[in-house]
């Protein structure tokens, strides 16, 4: 019951910033512009990215072994006219920034009612709600703390070990993970959870989808403890043969408490309507 009071919540919060670019119908043709920043920053190892991102668009994000961050994003803007599109552009973009040790990217926009109160109080009614977008393509260091708030769009994550927190209203997530502290929660669509080692290096991770489906892919001969529960509609599927029930615990359709291996670290999937599925990856993965 809390676990279904929890969704509920998440959806309030998130339904708002995903209506603001519905909440005005344009008719007629919009013209489309789009322009590319690319931008480089040091970060070291151990330090924290934060994206705020933009209402729609996608996020991909890849950990490599420099010690600095590499920015590379797509903003699509549509608006009746040039000059509109002039007038939008310096509001819908982002900022960047930078501290010792701590990277922020915070997208702003005609979306966001409480920064156009702040910097645009007489902006046009009939350019606030016009569609946009933000492709963010983004390289940090491997080992580095992540925190994403994101739209719609889908979402593709490797590489990265530190605390990740990640937040989406709508998205097909790939999430390729290793390690660390992970709390994922995505809103509705589907949710893909890839773990190419045989052991999880760190606390332990809790993914949820409110609506939709989650699927996670173990390496043969993975040692991990696994909690995973649909809370309303669906099922849990287990297509992995090295699972077995925990002690005092069971496997059955709506909620499985199991072991894989020697144990370890405990992985926990929820979804409130949807399907779990857990089953076994190809062995040619990274070990």
């Amino acid at each position: 019951m809390v676990k279904a009071v929890v969704f509920v919540f998440i959806s309030l919060l998130f339904l708002q910033p995903a209506l603001a670019q519905k909440d005005k119908q344009t008719t007629g043709p919009l013209v489309t512009r789009t322009t590319t920043r690319h931008e480089v920053y040091r970060l070291p190892f151990g330090g924290t990215v934060t994206l705020s991102g933009a209402p729609a668009g996608s996020i991909t994000i890849e950990g490599w072994q420099r010690n600095e961050l590499e920015l590379t994003a797509s903003i699509e803007l549509q608006a009746p006219t040039a000059a509109d599109l002039d007038r939008i552009a310096p509001l819908n973009n982002f900022a960047v920034d930078v501290d010792v040790n701590h990277i922020r990217i915070l997208t702003t926009g005609t979306h966001d009612r409480a920064y156009m109160k702040r910097v645009a109080k007489n902006f046009p009614k009939n350019l606030i709600g016009l569609p946009w977008k933000v492709d963010y393509l983004i390289k940090m260091p491997a080992l580095t703390d992540l925190t994403i708030d994101a739209g719609n769009g889908p979402i593709t994550l490797s590489g990265v070990e530190g605390a990740l927190r990640l937040n989406a209203l709508s998205s097909k997530a790939d999430l390729s993970l290793t390690g660390g502290l992970v709390s994922a929660t995505v809103q509705t669509g589907t949710v893909n959870v890839s773990i190419p080692v045989r052991g999880w290096h760190g606390l332990g991770s809790e993914v949820r989808v409110a609506s939709g489906n989650l699927n996670v892919d173990l390496m043969p001969g993975f040692s991990g403890d696994i909690n995973a529960d649909v809370l309303r509609l669906g099922e849990v599927k287990v297509g992995y043969p090295e699972l077995q029930p925990r002690e005092g615990s069971s496997i059955n359709s709506k909620s499985i408490r199991v072991r894989a291996g020697n144990g370890g670290a405990t992985l926990s999937f929820t979804v409130g309507d949807g399907t779990i599925e857990i089953k076994q990856k190809a062995e040619s993965s990274r070990q």
